[in-house]
C-alpha cells in the first residue's frame, strides 16, 4: 500500500501549522514550522509572500491537511467523504467523526501514542484488542461502548510498562474513558465537533468535494 516516507515536517510546513506528527517534537523549540514558518523548497519563501490562493487552492489545502493529519490516502479519505455524504447529518461533522473513529486516532488520544503514526505502527504490530480480541487495523472504526485495551502479552514490554507512569496525567477527551491502571479505556459516546478539537474548516472540504 503507498505510504508517505519523505520527512514529516515537510507537510507541516506546506500547510503552514503544526499537523503534530512528530510527538513531543512538535511542542519543542526543534519544530520545523516555528523554525521555518514558509513552504519547504527554494522558492517556499518568497512564494508564501506574493502567491494570491484561489478558492480551489483554499479548499483543497484543506483537505489535505485533513488528509495528512490523519495519515489517511485520498482514495480511503475519498471514501470516507462518501460514507459521510450517505448519512444524515452535516457532512462535514460526519467525515470528522469517521476519522476520529479509526482505531489508530482512539489509540493516540488515549495517550499510548505520541503520535498517530506511532499508534498506527502499534497497532499493526497487534498490541491492541477491541472488546477482548486482537485488531491490528488502523482503520478499524470503533463504537460507542466498545473497550479498547493493551493486549495482556504486550503490558509486559518495556513501552507500556513506562506509558503506563505517563498516562496517570493524560486527559483524552470527553467521549473517552481511561483507565491508566489497567493500560485499556472506552469509548463511552461519538465524538461530537465541539470534542475534536483540531484546527479544521471541514465545510471547505465538503466544498471541495461537491464542486
Amino acid at each position: 500500500m503507498a505510504r508517505y516516507t519523505d520527512a514529516v515536517c515537510k507537510l507541516c510546513r506546506r500547510e503552514g501549522q503544526k499537523l503534530f506528527l512528530k510527538g513531543e517534537r512538535c511542542v519543542s523549540p526543534k519544530c520545523a514550522v516555528d523554525r521555518r514558518p514558509f513552504p519547504p523548497g527554494e522558492a517556499g519563501r518568497r512564494n508564501v509572500m506574493r502567491r494570491k490562493v484561489s478558492d480551489y487552492g483554499i479548499q483543497l489545502r484543506e483537505k489535505q491537511k485533513a488528509r495528512r493529519m490523519y495519515g489517511v490516502m485520498e482514495r480511503q479519505f475519498r471514501r470516507y467523504f462518501r460514507e459521510a455524504s450517505r448519512r444524515k447529518g452535516q457532512t462535514g461533522g460526519i467525515l470528522l467523526e469517521l476519522l476520529e473513529s479509526r482505531l489508530d486516532n482512539v489509540v493516540y488520544r488515549f495517550g499510548f501514542a505520541d503520535s498517530r503514526a506511532q499508534a498506527r505502527q502499534l497497532v499493526r504490530h497487534g498490541h491492541f484488542a477491541v472488546n477482548g480480541r486482537k485488531t491490528n487495523i488502523p482503520s478499524f472504526l470503533v463504537s460507542p461502548n466498545d473497550q479498547i485495551s493493551v493486549r495482556e502479552k504486550s503490558q509486559t514490554k518495556t513501552y507500556f510498562r513506562e506509558r503506563a507512569q505517563i498516562l496517570g496525567s493524560a486527559s483524552p477527551p470527553t467521549w473517552l474513558s481511561l483507565d491508566a491502571t489497567n493500560l485499556n479505556g472506552t469509548v463511552t459516546s461519538a465524538p461530537e465537533r465541539d470534542e475534536i478539537g483540531v484546527l479544521l474548516n471541514e465545510q471547505l472540504i465538503v466544498e471541495y468535494y461537491s464542486r
